[in-house]
């Protein structure tokens, strides 16, 4: 009996003093549990915020230093190359040809490349189609610009049904419009489209074979 009392009352051993009791071994898992969430979570918020601002960065870059601008077609030059007739009295028809040669240009003022796709030149008499001639698709570097050379040849066969052709030939004045269309892309951030239109009313003189007046417009659309 005395041996069992003698052993109950011994005091705790070191090694029990430093090992932590079953409660304070849960607060500690939750503390680290805690402290690995509220990690993650800012890990979260920074990249959420690196991401905003980088969004915010190349969205205000977009709007203005690389903000989408109109390429821009410019007519250089219009000659006539060749003009030849012949009049029918008896049958009040003419027999025409008639070659010009188109100077353009095509100016990229944007900060990014500026690709187009195929496109044609048309030549028109009174708003019919009598002439065209393929524009091959390329692209144009950044503020650069690319010259094109077209050649528009009337094709006679589109004119035999037009009545207004002899008058216009016994009058001494041609009415002719070229139209050129060419359609594109700039891609700043995303694809923008484009497309510009150049049309030049020109007046051929019969009598002196030469362009007597022409009159260009330019539009543009994104």
């Amino acid at each position: 009996m005395d041996v069992e009392a003698e052993s109950s009352s011994r005091p705790p051993k070191q090694e029990d003093k430093l090992m932590p009791s079953p409660k304070h071994r849960t607060t500690y898992a939750a503390a680290a549990a805690s402290a690995t969430t509220t990690r993650r979570r800012c890990i979260c918020l920074w990249v959420t915020a690196a991401i905003l601002g980088l969004g915010l960065l190349l969205l205000i870059l977009g709007l203005t230093v690389f903000k989408a601008k109109r390429p821009l077609t410019t007519v250089n030059s219009v000659a006539l190359d060749n003009l030849d007739f012949s009049v029918d009295i008896t049958r009040l028809r003419v027999l025409l040809n008639v070659t010009l040669d188109l100077g353009i240009s095509l100016t990229n003022p944007n900060r990014v490349g500026f690709k187009y796709s195929n496109g044609t030149a048309f030549l028109r008499y009174r708003g019919n189609n009598v002439g065209e001639v393929p524009v091959p698709a390329g692209k144009i570097g950044a503020r650069a610009t690319r010259s094109l050379n077209l050649t528009l040849t009337l094709m006679a066969d589109r004119l035999l049904s037009n009545s207004a052709l002899y008058s216009d030939v016994i009058s001494g004045t041609l009415p002719f419009q070229t139209y050129v269309r060419i359609a594109g892309k700039v891609r700043i951030l995303f694809n923008i489209h484009v497309v510009t239109y150049t049309t030049c009313d020109l007046e051929i003189s019969v009598a002196n074979r030469t362009l007597s007046d022409q009159k260009c417009h330019y539009k543009t659309k994104l």
